[in-house]
């Protein structure tokens, strides 16, 4: 009996709270298929990760990781903090930051429970809870396992029950913790328009490299919110550890990497803090962004296909759902033209054989008629000169021709030539004692403000209350914020730039409410928005202004690493020198269209547009829902080479350009392909041949044990600057 009571009273003792030691060395491992993070509450209750990496089979082996480590003295104890607070013993980079109402800046997280739930098949989320001793504020930390993809999200939500409201300054999603032996290198990319997505990769060093952007809007531009770090050395496509993740936010992002004293890797990523202290008010939850990373033991190529596959499952709008081909208008006539030649433009969309018209920009405006980028923007009513008979017009002229009808829009900013800006200069981002400062000619209005939101909303309600048959929208965003104030939020300016992302999110969330499968691109200057978190609403995105096949080949090879090829959105255009084949071919690799003028081709190349556009076609599946492999790099070599095979190991198609204009340059050397079945025969036969010309590549049949050991030679050259080879089971 004597023994019984003092069990009780143990467990009593532990329950309470006051048996810190006793929950020491309580683990809270994480699992996917491949990988595990593992957190321990220690002595203390503060919550560490202790472990992320390849999974170990026994779980009770977590426990002895740290003592195989002797790198130094953590003089804190929270160096490895799951989500490190500011103040008190912290000496590190911060997660989380506030001022308490009563303007102290510290803060302390101490463990109070976790529980695990089971979201859906192979989905799983733990929530760890966090709590101040000594201030009302509690933390929750989430983190989601996609168990079959290898994938893992993490964020927080932050609240607090204090007398006044809080500041945050700062509120990261997610806190990880690799050990090493100072042997991390980023894999990074920068660029502007027209030039996005320049890779570069350095070895990371002691202190704090940042990646951020502080744009508002389009904050892309500069650098993107992805990046890759691999462990001991740089990784290739097949060999190395490596770390691949990025934030799921449409607005300002913080990524943060240091290397600490003991030689291991802090990533801190969430929200930028920069002018955005955050005013919390009691009671209110405040939920950071998700932030997504997979780890692969097998280089870059297996972290890319986890994240294809997780995306087209979890993340992107429809990701396992179909795509249209379409002709756009916009580089065939810019602002110039009027309902007749669109109309002629929607007859060519049938005769090319593609899916789908698209209007852009210069459809609208009628006090400030849109003929350039100067003027419009918010005065959504077609223009009575262009379009006499509205856009329903043009819908029934696209539904006559058998094709369908998408439309332009900038619904979130404004041009000072408006009927909107004169009407309500309160709904516009900007300081009313400075001089107002433009991009691109417009303003952005502010969707923090409930009353915009509404507006934004109507935009788009309101076209398709009028054509119900609407089947596209492309959704652009130019600008980003300049004057930063908003007039709405009055003296809490801090939280202008999240809640401006909130009141988007908003905004989308009544969009796909009412209109849950209407395909919409998300178009920024080319891709100066694209995240995780934003295409959860939209169907696919504009990689560049810049198409360029040859620029393209770039740019598209760097996103392959991060999106899906359904995700992105390819044009043929008259850019560049190349010819129309080559162009076809490097937009192919993606959601394909075209934005040319159709009657200005000559017979040949109509003739092969519109094979290719059927050969596609027959393809789309395997590229948008295939495995993809990256065959050969565009940087070092003379052509660049993609693969993509569907899961059955049954098609593929493999996709090679070439990129030096040097002497006798080519492909040499059979290109080793990836992902088939090795005991299988596969017809080997080129497609997209120009009309009048021979393969270069005769039609055989090899063992997927040959093509994967030995390989194919697409027989690249300056007479043959692109060649596209089906692979077909026997």
């Amino acid at each position: 009996m004597k023994n019984i009571k003092q069990s009780v009273a143990t467990l009593l003792f532990i329950l309470s709270g006051n048996g810190a030691a006793l929950l020491a060395q309580q683990l809270i491992p994480v699992n996917t298929k491949t990988n595990a993070v593992v957190f321990e509450v220690n002595n203390n209750k503060e919550v560490n990760t202790i472990y992320l990496g390849q999974k170990l089979a026994n779980e009770s082996d977590y426990k002895n990781v740290a003592g195989q480590y002797r790198q130094g003295t953590d003089y804190t104890g929270i160096y490895n903090s799951a989500y490190t607070p500011s103040g008190s013993k912290n000496l590190l980079e911060p997660a989380i930051a506030v001022r308490h109402a009563d303007g102290n800046l510290s803060l302390s997280l101490q463990y109070v429970s976790h529980k695990t739930t089971t979201i859906s098949a192979g989905v799983s989320q733990t929530e760890i809870v966090l709590k101040d001793p000594v201030y009302p504020v509690e933390v929750h930390l989430f983190i989601k396992s996609f168990f079959d993809t290898d994938v893992i999200e993490q964020w927080a939500t932050i609240q607090h029950q204090e007398k006044g409201s809080i500041t945050l300054n700062k509120y990261a999603s997610a806190n990880l913790y690799l050990k090493g032996n100072n042997d991390f290198y980023l894999y990074q990319h920068q660029g502007d328009w027209a030039r996005e997505m320049n890779p570069e990769e350095t070895r990371l060093t002691h202190g704090i490299k940042v990646l951020d952007s502080k744009l508002g809007t389009r904050t892309n531009l500069f650098q993107p919110t992805v990046f890759m770090v691999s462990l001991e050395k740089p990784s290739t496509e097949d060999e190395g550890k490596v770390l691949m993740g990025g934030i799921e936010w449409a607005g300002n992002f913080r990524n943060e990497f240091e290397v600490d004293a003991l030689n291991n890797l802090r990533i801190i990523s969430g929200i930028n803090n920069a002018a955005a202290a955050y005013t919390l008010k009691k009671g209110e939850v405040f939920t950071t962004p998700k932030f997504w990373y997979t780890l692969s033991q097998t280089g870059k190529g297996t972290a890319s296909r986890n994240v294809h596959n997780w995306a087209r499952d979890h993340k992107i709008l429809d990701g396992r759902g179909d795509r249209m081909t379409l002709l756009n208008n916009w580089e065939a006539t810019y602002f110039d033209f009027d309902e007749a030649k669109l109309k002629t433009l929607i007859a060519d969309t049938k005769k090319l054989g593609v899916d789908m018209f698209l209007l852009d920009d210069g459809w609208f405006g009628n006090t400030h008629p849109r003929n350039g980028d100067n003027a419009a923007l918010g005065d959504w009513d077609a223009n009575k000169k262009k379009l006499p008979n509205g856009v329903a017009s043009l819908v029934q002229t696209a539904k006559d021709n058998d094709v369908k009808f998408g439309i332009w829009l900038e619904p979130e900013m404004v041009n000072p030539k408006s009927d909107l800006y004169k009407n309500h200069p309160d709904w516009v981002l900007k300081e009313d004692k400075r001089p107002e400062y433009y991009f691109r000619n417009q303003l952005v209005l502010d969707l923090a403000n409930p009353k915009v939101q509404d507006f934004v909303f109507g935009v788009v309600d309101g076209l398709f209350t009028k054509n119900p048959e609407l089947a596209y929208i492309k959704w652009d965003c130019n600008a980003v914020i300049y004057n930063a104030h908003s007039a709405y939020l009055k003296e809490n300016q801090g939280n202008l730039y999240t809640d401006y992302v909130k009141g988007l999110y908003k905004v989308l969330e009544r969009i796909r409410a009412k209109y849950p499968k209407v395909p919409i691109m998300l178009c920024s200057g080319g891709s100066g928005r694209v995240d995780y978190g934003t295409l959860e609403y939209f169907t696919e995105f504009w990689a560049s202004d810049n198409t360029d096949p040859f620029e393209r080949i770039f740019i598209q090879w760097e996103y392959s690493h991060y999106y899906p090829a359904l995700a992105v959105a390819n044009h043929v255009t008259d850019w560049g020198k190349q010819p129309l084949k080559y162009r076809t071919d490097v937009a192919m690799m993606g959601r394909m269209g075209f934005d040319i003028v159709v009657s200005h081709l000559n017979e040949d190349d109509l003739t092969f547009a519109q094979e290719a556009i059927k050969n596609y076609d027959a393809l789309r599946n395997t590229i948008w829902q295939g495995n993809q492999y990256r065959l050969q790099s565009p940087y070092g070599n003379d052509a660049m080479s993609v693969s993509y095979v569907n899961n059955q190991k049954t098609e593929g198609v493999v996709f090679t350009y070439l990129v030096s204009n040097r002497y006798e340059a080519g492909t040499h050397n059979p290109l080793k392909l990836k992902g088939l079945d090795a005991n299988a025969n596969y017809k080997v036969e080129e497609i997209n041949v120009y009309p009048g010309k021979q393969a270069t590549v005769e039609t055989a049949t090899y063992s997927g044990d040959f093509l994967m050991k030995v390989g194919v030679n697409p027989k690249v050259s300056a007479h043959h600057t692109s060649v596209v080879l089906k692979l077909t089971k026997a």
